[in-house]
């Protein structure tokens, strides 16, 4: 009998899986990269929204708020010199102290100047109200000079008007600072035979 033919085995070729072994760790970084840039991508994108909302809120200077919440004359005789004490209060509505320099009010009698004071420096804390007195010492001879003291006393009513200014800055963290300049414009009225304050009008501005 013929002897059968043997048949050898196919055998895989080893390269093969040397191949397929190789190829899977370097499958295996390329995920752990793509993974990576992925995580990378969102922290960077979470922190840029976390920073522009800080802007928008918290980093954002809004302006200080003054009031001007009464004034007092303490004499009120055209022959001797005449005095009035003012209560100035200034609102800080953000998240950082609000320091200001050497406060300035001038006061004015149908366009003369008749008398000035400026107050000391000071800051009002976050999210506080600073509260300063500001006396005024008046110069009467420059009233008397006026050729409206005539209508004026026949009025009983001395009108007068005012000017504040409390220049300043905002500091936030230590890092950001603002510039900060309020300004407030009063006219007032001075009832002669009460000695007091009959009309009050403000109007403030914030320069940023």
């Amino acid at each position: 009998m013929a002897e059968k033919e043997q048949v050898a085995p196919i055998r895989d070729h080893p390269s093969n899986y040397e191949g397929d072994i190789s190829t899977h760790p370097q499958r295996n970084h390329q995920r752990k990269f793509i993974n990576s840039c992925v995580c990378l991508l969102v922290f960077l994108l979470l922190l840029a929204i976390v920073i522009i909302v800080l802007i928008f809120t918290i980093f954002r200077v809004k302006e200080p708020i003054i009031r001007m919440n009464s004034v007092q004359v303490t004499k009120l005789e055209l022959a001797n010199n005449m005095s009035l004490i003012a209560d100035v209060s200034v609102k800080n509505p953000n998240f950082a102290s609000f320091r200001y320099s050497n406060t300035t009010t001038t006061l004015y009698y149908h366009g003369i100047m008749v008398g000035e004071a400026r107050g000391p420096s000071g800051h009002a804390k976050a999210r506080g109200t600073i509260t300063m007195n500001v006396t005024v010492e008046l110069i009467t001879k420059h009233i008397i000079s006026s050729p409206n003291l005539s209508a004026d006393l026949g009025s009983r009513l001395l009108t007068m008007s005012s000017f504040s200014s409390v220049p300043g800055q905002v500091k936030i963290l230590k890092l950001f600072k603002k510039h900060v300049v309020v300004k407030m414009n009063c006219t007032m009225s001075f009832n002669i035979t009460t000695q007091g304050i009959q009309e009050l009008d403000c109007k403030s501005k914030v320069k940023l």
